[in-house]
């Protein structure tokens, strides 16, 4: 059975600092865990690992599709198996990294999906219903039918949102409920890190505003520019683009755009520490402020590599 390391936990936790110092401590390689990371030309939003970073630690399963192309679940479970097999077979350590609860489930616990073909004419019931009422309202409609899933996702993903939806409407069961799951896919060692809640509130804010100072707005603007890009698109609707393209169009002013960035990546945040809170074999190191690095390290090295003498 193959060896998985894997750092999780809310954004702006401070994974990948922490995963590229791992890394380079323990001979591994980083598999991304993000939904959004997946996609060309999204940098600055999704705090992707610099260049440089990426030239001393492989990355895998970043920039690997198209603003416009389709990416699910499914696929990134395929693609990471393969890619956590390869860095095995190569002798080294593949370490998990990022806060998307879905792919991290599916990748874990070995996901079965259930392949319902889609049903034009209630997904565009649903899509009709988002435009007069707002994804809000259909978020909160899915957090009724469905809760487990509705914590899987953010409240800003229109697309599963939508499916979830339509499955339960096809077949009165939970989108939830068509995932089953197998234990002991991997040799599997999980660091989750976390912060007080007003800490990390602060260190999201910062984030925030970093990635603007970065050039947020400028990177959104040469997305635009692409002929296949549209506001629409599945891959804007990821946090911080989707607020940066509502203030290029109008409707919002700067102020409005930054604070409810803050806000609703406080809200996401919250929902992924929920999420994976419920996993009993994440073993959780507080990585406040005033904790070293080196002591951070140290502990997450102990654990990892003391797991598995123990398996």
């Amino acid at each position: 059975m193959y060896k998985l390391a894997a750092i999780v936990g809310p954004t702006a936790s401070g994974k990948t600092d922490l995963a590229l110092k791992l890394a380079r401590k323990l001979g591994g390689e980083i598999v991304s865990c993000d939904s959004m990371q997946v996609y060309r030309g999204m940098d600055i939003g999704t705090a992707k690992a610099s260049p440089e970073e990426r030239y001393f630690v492989p990355h895998h399963l970043i920039d690997i599709v198209d603003i416009d192309q389709d990416f699910n679940v499914a696929q990134y479970q395929r693609l990471s198996r393969q890619v956590i097999a390869d860095i095995n077979d190569r002798g080294n350590l593949p370490i998990m990294v990022g806060g998307t609860g879905l792919y991290y489930q599916a990748v874990v616990d070995n996901y079965h999906f259930f392949p319902m073909e889609s049903k034009k004419t209630v997904r565009k019931k649903w899509e009709d219903l988002i435009d007069e009422s707002g994804l809000d309202f259909a978020y909160s409609v899915l957090q009724k039918v469905d809760q487990a899933y509705s914590q899987m996702i953010s409240g800003s993903d229109r697309k599963r949102i939508v499916r979830a939806l339509e499955v339960y409407e096809l077949t009165g069961k939970p989108f939830s409920t068509f995932q089953k799951r197998e234990q002991e896919t991997y040799h599997l060692a999980v660091v989750g890190l976390y912060q007080e809640r007003q800490e990390l509130y602060s260190r999201i804010d910062q984030r925030v505003d970093q990635m603007l100072e970065e050039g947020l707005i400028d990177e959104i603007l040469a997305l635009r520019q692409k002929p296949n890009y549209r506001d629409d698109l599945n891959s804007m609707q990821a946090l911080g683009y989707k607020q940066v393209i509502a203030y290029l169009n109008g409707f919002i002013d700067r102020e409005g755009m930054i604070n409810e960035i803050k806000r609703e990546t406080r809200r996401f945040a919250k929902r992924q520490f929920t999420w994976f809170n419920k996993d009993q074999r994440i073993f959780w190191i507080e990585a406040g402020e005033n904790t070293k690095v080196e002591i951070l390290l140290e502990k997450m090295c102990t654990y990892i590599e003391g797991h598995w003498h123990t398996v």
